[in-house]
């Protein structure tokens, strides 16, 4: 089974080139869906006791987490710990499940790939990018968002050069979602020849 790992700094379209190798027919494990799944389980006990006030009707409260973090940014670290650990065993039932089924390929969606050490989990890494003026006006007209938090974000986040330097494949969502869809294709395609030839 080929598992494929997909990142990109925020704003560069990967949510949306996640669904188009899930409309391809690749299952997609979604780290991010799994965070949000985590905070209405398994992760609100511990991130409660680590950020005090931070969990609401049973579940942690994303804004009031991200307020005590931009307080004190120190912190990311101490989340992190609790969460990512959490994160990764689910990343490896659904890995599991695949190899059980006989699944061909599959899709890691990882934020932080790179920042976390992701690549090592990956036999392929799909970078997804755009021109940065392109990137800056996705993210800005996201409700909440402000230059600062942009800034933030992005200083956690490896530059978008560096990541695209150590990718298989690249995907430039600035050229519309036809363009997208059809590198997708063409990335899928290229992979399933390459692992034919190799198990030849």
């Amino acid at each position: 089974m080929i598992v494929i790992g997909l990142t990109g700094s925020i704003g560069m379209g990967k949510s949306t080139t996640a669904a188009m190798f899930a409309e391809a027919g690749v299952p997609v494990n979604d780290a991010d869906a799994v965070v949000h799944d985590l905070y209405r389980g398994e992760a609100v006990a511990p991130v409660g006791a680590a950020f005090p006030g931070s969990v609401r009707d049973g579940a942690v409260d994303r804004v009031e987490l991200a307020r005590k973090l931009k307080e004190n940014p120190a912190k990311f670290a101490v989340l992190e710990a609790i969460v990512h650990p959490l994160v990764r065993a689910r990343e490896q039932a659904f890995l599991g499940r695949h190899r059980a089924a006989g699944t061909e390929m599959v899709l890691l969606d990882i934020p932080l790939l790179f920042e976390t050490g992701g690549e090592n989990r990956v036999d392929r890494i799909v970078v997804v990018t755009c021109d940065a003026a392109i990137q800056r006006q996705r993210v800005l007209s996201r409700p909440g968002m402000t230059d600062e938090k942009f800034e933030l974000i992005l200083s956690r986040q490896m530059p978008d050069r560096e990541k695209r330097e150590r990718a298989d494949y690249i995907v430039d969502t600035g050229h519309g979602i036809e363009a997208a869809r059809e590198r997708v294709s063409a990335i899928i395609a290229d992979i399933r020849s390459r692992q034919t030839k190799h198990e030849d």
